[in-house]
């Protein structure tokens, strides 16, 4: 295998990019985005082990550039009591702890990354369809050119265009929340630096963290009906706040305060996911991130666990002994791990305490697993 297409260039994407650049394959991104900041408004946590999938890309000083660290997590009940406050992630190396930053910042850096080390990023590559044939795949784009390599790689998100041709039949289902995020700097919430702070509110999960340069970083999650297509693509700022003030109002926390204090900058979506259980691949196409195993945001984990599929992606092409060894081994390795991901954030997302139906992966493999010089065919098949 020589030429790797990757559909998507947002997180997923990008750092699969890099990763198969750094083992050693020719790859291009084609991302249907006329330019870099793609998804400029929601924001993000990159988790401990997020940051160590960056680290094994030699791509954590374009992350670290961007954003802010949390190495702690508070907890507040309804009445704004503190319930807890403790460590978060892997505190003791700077490299791993927890970051706070903007979707379209970090799909920015690590498109500047990839254009650095080479790797070319054509914005504007809107699929149209895939097709398979016995001497490679062919991408068609919606401007009527095509990319033909030896893998194609679909990194276009929970809407995913590449999985009509592997799963037709997959459709995202609504996790039972919706979820506003939002940013201020004219209201002071009480905190300590480098803390994310979790409101238990009797009407919405709450959380924020403060930027060291004072800006508020909020979302709420909602558990309810499906907000509207119309509300989602069409309403405004004022409308989201009159939705969500009075569920916070009925709580003594900085939540509502924070969300008046916002202005144009608050936004709101359905939180949805993929079924586990549903095809990731067929032929010489592979689904990857959010267009695989997209989860609700309860956890916090769905950048974190498309950077650990880049790397394991990458390491799997590079040891196996083919490219169908290869995607076997990638998908045994990654979905017991992402699909609990989908079952516990969901769980969380419903209300449900119905204990996952999969078993969660030993976190204490991780770390050999994503280390770049493992051998991942030569550990699953010693000699």
């Amino acid at each position: 295998m020589a030429r790797v297409l990757v559909i998507g260039g947002g997180i997923g994407g990008t750092a699969t990019a890099l990763a198969l650049h750094k083992a050693g394959f020719e790859t291009v991104v084609h991302e249907a985005h006329p330019d870099s900041a793609e998804d400029i408004g929601a924001f993000l946590t990159l988790a401990s082990n997020g940051m160590r999938a960056l680290a094994q890309l030699d791509a954590s000083a374009a992350v670290t550039a961007i954003g802010f660290p949390l190495t702690s997590l508070r907890v507040l009940d309804d009445t704004g009591t503190e319930q807890a406050h403790a460590p978060m992630g892997e505190v003791s190396d700077p490299l791993l702890r927890y970051r706070c930053l903007r979707r379209g910042d970090l799909s920015t850096a690590l498109q500047a990354e990839a254009r650095r080390r080479g790797v070319p990023v054509r914005h504007g590559a809107r699929l149209a369809s895939v097709e398979d044939g016995p001497d490679g795949v062919t991408a068609h784009f919606t401007d009527g050119t095509t990319a033909t390599g030896d893998l194609l790689i679909g990194a276009d998100g929970l809407n995913s265009a590449v999985r009509r041709s592997v799963s037709p039949g997959t459709q995202p289902c609504y996790a039972g929340q919706y979820v506003f995020y939002g940013y201020t700097r004219t209201a002071s919430p009480p905190g300590t630096d480098a803390c994310i702070t979790m409101v238990r509110g009797s009407g919405a999960a709450f959380g924020y963290a403060v930027s060291p340069d004072g800006e508020a970083y909020w979302f709420a999650r909602v558990t309810g009906d499906p907000l509207p297509a119309e509300e989602l693509a069409q309403g405004t700022a004022t409308g989201r706040r009159d939705l969500l003030l009075p569920l916070l109002r009925k709580d003594a926390t900085p939540a509502a305060d924070l969300v008046a204090a916002t202005g144009d900058e608050l936004l709101v979506t359905n939180a949805t996911e993929i079924p586990t259980g549903t095809p990731w691949r067929s032929g010489r196409t592979l689904l990857i991130g959010d267009a695989a195993h997209a989860a609700s945001p309860a956890t916090g984990q769905g950048a974190s666990m498309a950077l650990e599929d880049a790397v394991v992606l990458a390491k799997a092409l590079r040891d196996a002994p083919d490219t169908d060894n290869a995607l076997a081994l990638y998908e045994t390795l990654r979905r017991p791990r992402v699909e609990h991901n989908i079952t516990v954030s969901g769980n969380i997302s419903r209300g449900s305490h119905t204990p996952s139906a999969t078993a969660r992966p030993c976190d204490e493999d991780l770390a050999r697993l994503l280390e770049w010089d493992t051998d991942l065919w030569a550990a699953r098949h010693p000699v």
